[in-house]
């Protein structure tokens, strides 16, 4: 005879007066298919929702800068490099899972901006590096204390204690699912389209 799931006790149950639709999901389950665990789901739905509410917070933080997430994305990825603040065109696609057809296109609208300049690169002649420009780089810089302003709030709910606790486990999610979906952290968010992220 099979065992029976029990659905978790909901967070209003655990003395929080906030209704979680993931816990009436799971009630729902628990009730319809009682020989089904799904309690894996009450992490990967809840990761699921709340990537689409940081990924719109994110974009409304950037929003106050006239910034798109995917500009952000290239232009956070030169800046993190430390003077000169540039990498070959060609790195720059392979970061964002773009074609060079697509980082062209991302480039050139940066570029139209102000805020990188293409350089030649001399190890290679044919090769060209993208480097942030000074305004480029105020930006960003601006850009990044807004993204972490924004992420501050998302988490005021959370203690240091949980906060690492919290990171500790997405990171060992992460660890496996990455190498799978062969993305890095600025593409998986920002998409591989130079129209998205608009993040």
């Amino acid at each position: 005879m099979s065992r029976q799931w029990t659905a978790p006790a909901t967070v209003a149950n655990l003395g929080d007066d906030v209704d979680d639709p993931v816990d009436k999901l799971l009630q729902q389950w628990a009730q319809e298919r009682p020989e089904l665990d799904c309690s894996s789901l009450s992490v990967v739905v809840r990761v699921i929702y709340l990537a689409k509410v940081f990924r719109q917070s994110t974009e409304q933080a950037l929003a106050g800068l006239d910034l798109k997430l995917w500009e952000y994305d290239v232009l956070s990825a030169l800046r993190r490099q430390g003077p000169p603040f540039q990498l070959p065109a060609t790195g720059l696609a392979r970061a964002s899972l773009l074609t060079s057809g697509a980082m062209t296109n991302r480039i050139d609208r940066l570029e139209a901006r102000g805020l990188v300049v293409r350089a030649t690169d001399p190890a290679d002649r044919r090769g060209v590096n993208v480097r942030l420009t000074s305004r480029g780089r105020e930006l960003t810089d601006a850009a990044i204390e807004a993204r972490l302003q924004s992420a501050n709030r998302q988490l005021e709910a959370l203690s240091p204690a949980e906060r690492h606790a919290m990171s500790a486990g997405l990171r060992r999610l992460f660890l496996e699912a990455a190498p799978a979906a062969g993305s890095e952290p600025a593409a998986a968010v920002s998409g591989s389209s130079a129209g998205r992220g608009s993040r």
